[in-house]
């Protein structure tokens, strides 16, 4: 009697054991996160040497890296611009024979 008392409890387990709900899947992994955005901070006293000459794709982009900016704006005179200040721009001033004028940031 004990060993059928014995029999009966582990099968009485085995049974209960079959009737539980399965353990979740393990959420997958979040992708890694992208690396954050540079953040340039404009100086323009790094792009001072550009005044005088005239504006060419390398000028930009020598004035851009010396002053840290992470964007160049070339103003043209009477040009319509936005107003918004972007601390990590240059704006090139230039006159009407692409020279430019001043060199200043935002």
């Amino acid at each position: 009697m004990k060993n059928q008392s014995l029999l009966l409890a582990l099968a009485g387990a085995a049974l209960m054991a079959g009737c539980a709900a399965p353990a979740p899947a393990p959420a997958p992994a979040a992708p890694p996160a992208p690396p954050p955005e540079p953040v340039y901070q404009c100086n323009a006293d790094g792009a001072r040497f550009a005044i005088g000459q005239p504006v060419t794709p390398q000028l930009e982009a020598a004035a851009r890296v010396r002053s840290g900016a992470g964007t160049v704006r070339v103003l043209k005179p009477g040009e319509v611009t936005t107003m918004e200040l972007n601390g990590g721009r240059l704006n090139l001033d230039v006159d009407a024979r692409n020279r430019v004028t001043d060199v200043r940031c935002g």
